[in-house]
């Protein structure tokens, strides 16, 4: 008998170690490819000199990123579903390292937007990853685990900054990519040795159709919102590519209805459950890159302006630092809000906390560690809100559509973000004061910023207040697929 026990033992400490090896090899490489999103974020100001070209050229840089990702991420879902999740992000890794060498060895603007389009190819590990581990791990250990794997998608970036700042102010710049190419082949190894390829498969074929119209109507529509303010709001350009998105939108829609596998399965996506989960993610989105692309400038701001804290970018980069900690660890939080009181209450949480930091930020801006404490605040509530979507999606999908799923769910966080960044830019741009020879952002213009990037928060938290609390059996077709939200606790 003793033997019985110790060998029962045994085997679920071996599982044990094998499910912490998995979790942690997948969390290392969400940090890795969430990295990628602001590896050149401190160059933006300097690539012109660098790739000797325009400031409008250079740009590309970081949009070629952003739209390859959202490309990418879907595309790359629906394949880990057919031929293996594991795979997929293998071949993601293939790309991120491929794309660090190119940009390693290029001194040309080309190149290096080649390269920044294989990087923001590799973002679909992520998703994939949050759909392994829900296939491979114990169903009481999945919320956790979907906790600390969806933080990642905001602690790389936060911990990128500071990182990649201090790289190019100290080294060459092409330093970051070779240690993004040499963090990339570590993740590769790590995954092909510790991760086991998930059994959970969905075969069939390709829709070659749908995924080029998903790609033709995301880079109109996100080229009109990253663009528009640099070639104007009411420009032919930016009209023309608005009206194309919504052509090929519409087209794409009514194809996708009539496919019998088609890339997005709408018709699931359209339900309730998924579409306001959502929709609740492009706020979400929206509001964690406002807090990114605006207490930069706010930190960096000369203090002649009289608000001004006059930080360098490390500075200014390791203030925010703390947000992606704060993320991280707060996952074992959010995994027993959403065990306790299922997903729907997580994401309200965190909104609540999203908010509750920008209201604060709109009055405290005054000093170095306000503005580090509110974007800690704020990153605990994205933090928060992050770790319950995977949550919510997976609750309402059959268990072998969770890859595409979730990376429809990754797609409408970029949509977002997108949006943020064009209005929060619109905003700073339109509400300046002169200062010297050129013109800055006056205080309100930061106060207004923060203060819409609490009211998408609580757009969020209406949007979420509307989602089931339990997901009928006939959403997903069968009710061993579904997780039900367990009731409050009393």
């Amino acid at each position: 008998m003793r033997s019985v026990v110790t060998n029962a033992a045994t085997s679920t400490a071996r599982r044990t170690r094998s499910h912490t090896r998995i979790l942690a090899t997948l969390a290392f490489s969400g940090i890795v490819v969430s990295l990628m999103q602001t590896l050149v974020v401190p160059l933006i100001h300097v690539l012109p000199e660098l790739l000797n070209t325009s400031a409008s050229t250079a740009s590309w840089v970081i949009t070629s990123t952003l739209l390859a990702a959202a490309v990418v991420t879907p595309v790359a879902g629906r394949l880990g579903d057919m031929f293996g999740k594991r795979r997929m992000i293998l071949i993601s890794m293939a790309f991120l390292v491929a794309g660090s060498v190119v940009c390693a060895l290029s001194e040309t603007v080309p190149l290096v937007i080649i390269g920044r389009i294989l990087q923001g190819a590799a973002t679909g590990a992520i998703p994939l990853g949050i759909s392994i581990l829900r296939d491979e791990l114990p169903a009481q250990k999945v919320g956790g685990a979907i906790s600390v794997m969806s933080s990642t998608m905001g602690v790389g970036g936060a911990i990128g900054m500071p990182l990649a700042a201090a790289t190019a102010q100290n080294f060459n710049w092409h330093i970051l990519f070779w240690a993004s190419a040499a963090l990339g082949t570590l993740v590769a190894v790590a995954v092909a040795v510790l991760v086991p390829e998930s059994p959970v498969r969905n075969p069939g074929r390709f829709d070659y159709v749908g995924a080029a119209g998903l790609a033709a109507g995301l880079v109109s529509l996100l080229l009109a919102i990253t663009k528009g303010g640099e070639w104007g709001w009411t420009s032919t350009t930016t009209l023309g590519l608005l009206g194309v998105a919504l052509i090929v939108f519409l087209a794409w829609g009514a194809a996708e209805l009539r496919i019998a596998e088609p890339l997005v399965n709408l018709r699931v996506s359209a339900s309730r459950p998924i579409l306001l989960t959502n929709i609740a993610s492009i706020m979400t989105g929206f509001a964690m890159y406002a807090t990114s692309l605006t207490v930069p400038q706010l930190l960096q701001s000369p203090p002649e302006t009289g608000y001004g804290l006059g930080q360098s970018m490390v500075m200014a980069g390791l203030c925010m630092a703390p947000a992606g900690i704060v993320m991280m660890l707060l996952s074992p939080v959010s995994a027993r809000i959403t065990n306790r009181y299922g997903p729907r209450t997580t994401l309200m949480v965190g909104t609540v906390v999203i908010a509750g930091g920008y209201l604060i930020g709109a009055a405290l801006m005054n000093e170095v560690w306000q503005i580090a404490l509110v974007s800690t605040i704020i990153g605990a509530g994205i933090g928060i809100s992050y770790a319950a979507m995977p949550a919510l999606i997976m609750r309402s999908v059959p268990l072998h559509e969770t890859a595409a799923a979730n990376g429809l769910n990754s797609l409408m966080r970029m949509v977002g973000t997108s949006f943020a960044s064009a209005v929060m830019t619109v905003v700073l741009a339109n509400m300046t004061m002169p200062f010297g020879p050129t013109v800055v952002p006056t205080h309100r213009a930061f106060v207004a910023t923060f203060l819409i990037g609490a009211a998408a928060a609580l757009l969020a938290l209406l949007i979420a207040a509307f989602i089931p609390r339990r997901v009928p059996a006939a959403v997903v077709g069968s009710a061993s697929t579904v997780e039900l939200e367990p009731e409050p606790a009393r």
